[in-house]
């Protein structure tokens, strides 16, 4: 249990000293030559800056062997240091990432090495363009397959297929394939000859497809070996064996306490592709594992092989294929229930949480690509989460997972964030990022990243850093406390959401073919899926999605009354947000919803499709239900009836720009609000009156995360001629980085008096700036720019830096060439020596066991000052190795550190 405090109720002292399970816990990036003093001193400096554990995170630079004893013995020590602080010690499944291949130790063997379909034009032994060379994405031609179908082929005039034959070449002996015909349009058989000689305008054209299964080749990112096939539930179990229980073994007695989960980082199958014209000729990769056709056949009673060329092109007049449909829903089931379904009952059998994030989470075409869909696999997920990179605003990432943790019953959603914002996201753009992360359901924080070491290419790894190396780290508790805050209350209770949302992406599927034919259908669904997300949040609709894949296994027939059961949750409407195709699963619960009185609402256009089959019952269901078009005004106004909270500005007008979640406590609800989006400028706050409206008879009490004060507010009960329709109405200044966390406990209708204070206001801005701190003109209830009148200090916080990135250099002694950049002068020499360069991925440090230093390398720096300097000071790596001479006088021995250790 994550929140073992949550079973009593809130009390002032932990609100305002919140204990570990509530606090963030960052990537600790495990990047050097680990040594257990310092990474024990490490966590002590991570307790400083607010911190409540840290993910063990093995990254680019590690030199310590991965899994070895010396490494466990690390890990162990981490853990006896967690427990010796009351933090937490996350454990993390793979060394770099994407989680599978134990950094090549499961790949060695090569019957567990990802796969990947080819469709090719040409065979093998003809000569090719060009080597696809595709280190993340796992797919490109590779040569080392087997041949496994060949196909004539024949598109008409608009790019779809008029037919297609598999054939057997005699030269190729492909095995096991049934010469199956496809005429589409109940033509006579297609063969490659009869196509080739239309030649009339618009008349079809064929050539022949040959589909080979292939085997991922070596790279140096996964140490020289390939990324594990995530279809093949064999290989996941051996990543398991390796990985997960030798964890077991070292801390195996910490799980479920000081050790609470188990991080998994991307996992992905080789990415599926499309063409991009339906007549182009280059290769196509799709993800594919050896038993693919048998357990196809097995789940659908028909061949994959025979049907191939489906999963490329489209058929005539906007059919859709089902073959195309059951292969992504099959790879999709194939992917969870092998890596997804695996560590997650491994980790509930052993008394740990399995979270972390899958790849690519945010729209459809990405889930599609890289998952099949993202919300199946977190069935086995005790602990969802997303990855957040780039202060991006990825409201339907959050959205899934906190709509899987809710029906699921999890504790809350984690989130790698922060990550890939540079040095200069101070703490407004943290506070931002988080709060409307927080309201989306996320309570577990990991920051990204928090270096070990800093030395060579590891401070260009993602930066910033979260650790003792930058200059704010002891302030960093003003952060991690308003989080730690938010957390004691909004891990409380159950979420109050009245409305489920069909999640749209089987409709998707249908359309992945050639983008010619298909793009502009699917940037429509893109549209569409982001809109009805962002208008429900800004338009404060709060809702979950609902994953048709999971509802039989969530959702009983017999359980169905006037709400819609999916797991835990109930819902009072559901929304179909313009589905082509429907499960026949999912419309006979709508249909039962609709016949025991509740209602539901079609956005836009029905159903044509039940499992992607021409089907009425569809439109069936449409003509009894709501029908709404798609758009943002009739959506909210068609929900207006389950609206649980509503915020208008000053004018009256309702915003577009806040966010919220709410639950329930006992007799008693949780209310937080933070900005959806970013200011317009953050450096000129501006702020406007609010006018909150929450359903229900409250009395109100701020819960200040900043502070940990909790004080009274003046809020107004709006009665109506029902004691249901009573609404709380609160007026509170808001500003553009301000969140508010509220606590509504059930009254009749009474004023609270609020306790104003511009005092507290300006203890606030003391506390976050110092003695020296001044005051600014603010008045809590009448917003508005704010301007400092007065000159404000400012104090260096460490001597000026003079940065040496561009110097003459020389190799081994020979002539010194002309000043360079040092990021570039270092890939010079590298290409030069054949060395790998600093963009491209290498094998980790312990893989390649290689210290020794074969050549010297010169460089030369003139400094140009007007003034005099004395008592200058030289900063840099590797110190010990390097000679330094400042106008011709060898420097003193090096002292101290700056910066990194």
């Amino acid at each position: 249990m994550l929140y073992p405090k949550n079973s009593q109720p809130l009390t002032p002292q932990l609100f305002q000293n919140p204990t570990s399970e509530y606090r963030g816990t960052p990537f600790w990036a495990w990047n050097t030559v680990l040594d257990g003093e310092e990474l024990t001193w490490q966590i002590e400096q991570l307790k400083k800056m607010g911190y409540g554990g840290f993910h063990m995170h093995s990254r680019t630079g590690m030199a310590t062997e991965y899994l070895s004893s010396d490494f466990m013995n690390l890990v162990k020590t981490c853990v006896d240091k967690a427990r010796a602080e009351d933090m937490l010690a996350w454990l993390y499944d793979e060394d770099r990432w994407p989680s599978g291949a134990a950094g090549g130790l499961v790949t060695k063997d090569p019957k567990y090495r990802a796969r990947h379909l080819l469709l090719t034009r040409v065979p093998y032994g003809q000569q090719y363009a060009e080597m696809e060379n595709l280190i993340k994405e796992m797919s490109g031609r590779a040569e080392n397959g087997k041949l496994i179908a060949c196909f004539d082929i024949c598109l008409d005039k608009n790019g779809a297929l008029a037919g297609y034959s598999s054939v057997c070449d005699i030269n190729d002996n492909i095995n096991g394939t049934s010469n199956a015909s496809n005429n589409i349009n109940d033509d006579t058989r297609v063969s490659q000859q009869s196509c080739a000689k239309g030649s009339s305008k618009g008349s079809a054209n064929g050539f022949r497809l040959y589909a080979y299964e292939e085997i991922s080749l070596p790279t140096p990112w996964f140490n020289n070996q390939t990324y594990v096939d995530t279809l093949n539930p064999k290989a996941i179990a051996e990543f398991i064996q390796i990985t997960y229980e030798r964890y077991r073994e070292a801390v195996g007695q910490d799980f479920g306490g000081v050790v609470p989960a188990m991080f998994t980082d991307e996992p992905q199958f080789s990415h599926k592709r499309t063409l991009g014209y339906a007549q182009d000729e280059n290769d196509i990769t799709l993800p594919w594992t050896s038993d693919l056709p048998e357990t196809y056949k097995a789940a659908y009673g028909e061949s994959l092989l025979d049907h191939l060329p489906e999963l490329l092109w489209d058929l005539p007049e906007g059919q859709p294929s089902r073959i195309r449909y059951r292969y992504h829903d099959h790879i999709a089931e194939r992917f969870a229930a092998a890596f997804a379904d695996q560590c997650g009952d491994w980790c509930e059998k052993h008394g740990l949480a399995l979270t972390g994030h899958m790849m690519e989470e945010p729209t459809l075409y990405s889930q599609t690509a890289a998952l099949g869909e993202a919300m199946r696999s977190y069935r086995s997920f005790q602990l969802p989460g997303i990855d957040m990179l780039c202060d991006w605003r990825e409201f339907t990432t959050a959205k899934q997972a906190q709509s899987a943790a809710r029906q699921y019953d999890r504790p809350g959603v984690l989130s790698e964030l922060y990550g890939v914002t540079n040095w200069d996201f101070d703490f407004r753009g943290h506070k931002l990022q988080g709060d409307w992360q927080a309201a989306l359901g996320v309570t577990v924080r990991v920051p990204h990243l928090s270096w070990v070491s800093m030395n060579g290419e590891a401070k260009r790894d993602y930066p910033s850093t979260f650790n003792y190396q930058v200059p704010w780290y002891e302030e960093y508790p003003y952060i991690e406390d308003h989080y730690a805050r938010v957390n004691t209350a909004m891990t409380r209770g159950k979420a109050v959401c009245r409305v489920g949302v069909i999640h749209p992406i089987e409709s998707y599927w249908l359309h992945w073919g050639a983008k010619e034919t298909t793009a502009a259908r699917r940037n429509q669904m893109e549209e569409n899926f982001l809109n009805i997300t962002d208008w429900l949040l800004r338009g404060c609709i709060d809702f979950d999605f609902i994953c048709e894949s999971l509802l039989p296994q969530q959702c009983g027939l017999g359980d169905i009354t006037d709400t819609f059961p999916v797991g835990v949750m109930a819902y009072d409407v559901i929304v179909a947000p313009e589905l082509e195709t429907i499960r026949g699963t999912t419309l006979e619960r709508l249909s039962a919803f609709v016949d025991k009185g509740g209602r539901v609402i079609f956005l836009g256009n029905g159903p044509k499709y039940v499992d992607a089959a021409p089907d009425n019952r569809g439109q069936l269901l449409y003509e009894s239900a709501v029908q709404v078009p798609f758009n943002r005004l009739a959506i909210l106004e068609a929900l207006k009836d389950v609206r649980e909270v509503e915020i208008r500005d000053e004018s009256g007008v309702m915003t577009d720009g806040l966010i919220y979640q709410l639950r329930e406590e006992g007799g008693h609800r949780w209310l937080f609000i933070a900005h959806a989006g970013k200011p317009e400028n953050a450096d000129i706050p501006y702020g406007q009156m609010l006018k909150i409206k929450v359903k229900g008879s409250f009395s109100v009490a701020q819960y200040d995360t900043l502070t940990g004060e909790i004080r009274p507010m003046k809020a107004k009960v709006l009665q109506t001629s029902q004691e249901a329709d009573s609404w709380t109405e609160i007026v509170y200044p808001f500003y553009e980085h301000d969140s508010l966390l509220l606590k509504l406990e059930r009254e009749t209708a009474q004023e609270v008096p609020r306790e104003t204070s511009y005092e507290s206001s300006q203890k606030k801005s003391e506390e976050c700036a110092g003695e020296k701190a001044v005051p600014a003109l603010i008045d809590l209830d009448k917003p508005a720019k704010k301007y400092f009148l007065d000159p404000v200090p400012v104090t260096l916080h460490e001597p000026n830096v003079l940065l040496l990135d561009a110097a003459e250099f020389s190799l081994d002694g020979e002539p010194y060439r002309p000043r360079e950049d040092i990021l570039r002068l270092d890939n010079i020499l590298r290409r030069e020596l054949g060395w790998p360069t600093r963009e491209d991925s290498a094998a980790q440090p312990w893989v390649e066991n290689d210290t020794s230093t074969p050549h010297t390398l010169g460089l030369r720096f003139t400094v140009h000052s007007e003034l005099t300097i004395r008592g200058a000071v030289l900063a840099l790596e590797n110190a010990d190795i390097t000679e330094v001479i400042l106008n011709g006088q060898p420097a003193g021995k090096p002292e101290g550190w700056y910066v990194d250790k």
